[in-house]
């Protein structure tokens, strides 16, 4: 129905950038709400950042300064930047998508790994 495919994770150095896409297969129009997750072994799921059909945007505390989420409505990509990346930023990255119509309904996709080193 919708799938969600994140891309662009890795291995880095402290310090060091990555920029993660999720490719929707729909229109993001579509979904009231982007996001991307993160969870680390042993942890819950933490939102990452989010951004609106309006384009409104709210970070985690933890990533404010350093993370920045956007998107391209032409080609249904939503993106992450990551910069001064730290080793607690090593997670498993999730990109989700929000329905709200008569409910709210999440999608998710696989997940991206992203590894920092120290």
């Amino acid at each position: 129905q919708v799938q969600l495919v994140e891309s662009g994770g890795g291995l880095v150095q402290a310090g060091g950038s990555l920029r993660l896409s999720c490719a929707a297969s729909r229109s993001i129009f579509s979904f009231n709400a982007l996001g991307w997750y993160r969870q680390a072994p042993g942890r819950q799921r933490d939102l990452v950042a989010t951004i609106t059909t309006g384009g409104t945007t709210s970070y985690a505390d933890s990533v404010k300064g350093r993370f920045t989420i956007s998107r391209d409505n032409t080609k249904n990509m939503v993106y992450l930047q990551m910069n001064n990346l730290k080793p607690e930023d090593t997670a498993i990255y999730y990109c989700n998508a929000r329905v709200l119509v008569l409910s709210m309904r999440d999608y998710w996709g696989q997940g991206t790994q992203v590894t920092v080193s120290s």
